[in-house]
């Protein structure tokens, strides 16, 4: 297992010089208010324990410690965290106070299901304090389910004990983006290793925490057809880790080396059948596999000819709600041939077709 930590990560030649790049592109908005969440909004979740009403609070805590140091290759969140030196623990409970003030002027009851992301790590303590933890498990106890993002390195039994103490089920949402070890660093730039995956989720499973795991569909540098057999073979990697499992179709978002790439003509977002695809393959696993394209339909999302993005996201939304893969049966465009010949012709060196 490599030494896998922000802090440690050895580059070497090739990735230290992918890292300058995407460093170089970071673009950092200090100022904003400390006392506000970054985002908040209400919806429905498939979880272990069925459909859950959820809160989903998007918490700006400085970001990511990677993202600030460089970071993914496709993650502009980095973007979104205003206070680059991270916030206090008061302005932190605002916050949370923002977000149930949201709640109760949008909900007629409370949700059953939080999840707290920082676009970096709320077990990391320069995050997300411990008081800060203990106090959020605290507001919350009286909740079903808890998510909470994470990098792997950061899972410890101590840190998750306020939450699973509080009575909570707890699950540590980790982005794994991929299986393969060689598409994480040389693709996303991400440090560490599948096999610290797999001691974050023993560690969280000892602690009586469960584990979401994200993964990236078509980071760059991979033709379309690349992209789905990793997507599939990654679903299978991580099912005996986690109960649920997120494809995130990659988004061109700004100021990353994919935004870059994609205005050199050198990177297409995900067609929505590769979506499609990779859902109907791997429903018969045992995890919960779902999908929230972000920006389907757009040039910058995950998107087909325009014609049909609605229809499949439509058909996308329904699967993630029934886990019936049938519902792909039903729609079908043209576009479809497009799609097939794409997966078929498409070439690594001279991508993207």
């Amino acid at each position: 297992m490599a030494d896998s930590t922000p802090d440690t990560y050895d580059y070497g030649d090739g990735m230290e010089a992918l890292n300058r790049a995407t460093g170089r592109l970071r673009a950092r908005h200090e100022g904003g208010d400390p006392t506000e969440p970054t985002r908040t909004w209400l919806d429905e979740d498939l979880t272990p324990d069925g459909r859950l009403s959820s809160l989903t609070i998007i918490l700006d805590t400085g970001g990511c410690r990677w993202a600030r140091a460089g970071g993914c290759t496709m993650c502009g969140y980095v973007s979104e965290s205003e206070n680059a030196e991270g916030v206090s623990h008061e302005a932190l409970m605002s916050q949370i106070e923002s977000a149930l003030e949201y709640e109760a002027a949008n909900a007629e009851r409370p949700a059953e299901m939080v999840k707290l992301y920082s676009s970096g790590s709320i077990l990391d303590n320069r995050e997300v304090g411990a008081a800060s933890r203990a106090a959020i498990a605290e507001t919350f106890a009286d909740r079903q389910r808890i998510v909470l993002e994470s990098l792997p390195d950061f899972v410890s039994g101590d840190r998750l004990a306020p939450f699973v103490e509080a009575g909570l089920e707890t699950d540590v949402a980790i982005g794994v983006e991929t299986a393969s070890d060689r598409i994480r660093r040389d693709a996303v730039n991400k440090y560490f290793d599948f096999a610290d995956v797999e001691a974050a989720a023993e560690t969280a499973h000892e602690a009586g925490a469960g584990v979401k795991g994200y993964l990236l569909l078509k980071p760059p540098f991979l033709t379309e057809s690349e992209a789905i057999e990793d997507a599939v073979s990654s679903v299978e990697r991580l099912a005996p880790l986690a109960h649920t499992v997120s494809i995130n179709p990659t988004t061109v978002m700004e100021d990353t080396l994919v935004e870059e790439l994609y205005y050199a003509d050198g990177y297409r977002p995900p067609w929505l059948w590769s979506v499609a695809e990779v859902l109907d393959r791997t429903a018969d696993t045992d995890p919960i596999v779902v999908s929230d394209p972000v920006g389907a339909g757009s040039d910058r999302g995950p998107h087909n000819c325009g014609e049909c993005d609605e229809t499949v996201e439509r058909a996308i939304e329904d699967f993630n709600k029934r886990q019936d893969p049938s519902v792909f049966g039903e729609v079908s465009c043209e576009c479809e041939l497009t799609w097939e010949t794409v997966l078929d012709r498409e070439r690594s060196f001279s991508m993207p077709l």
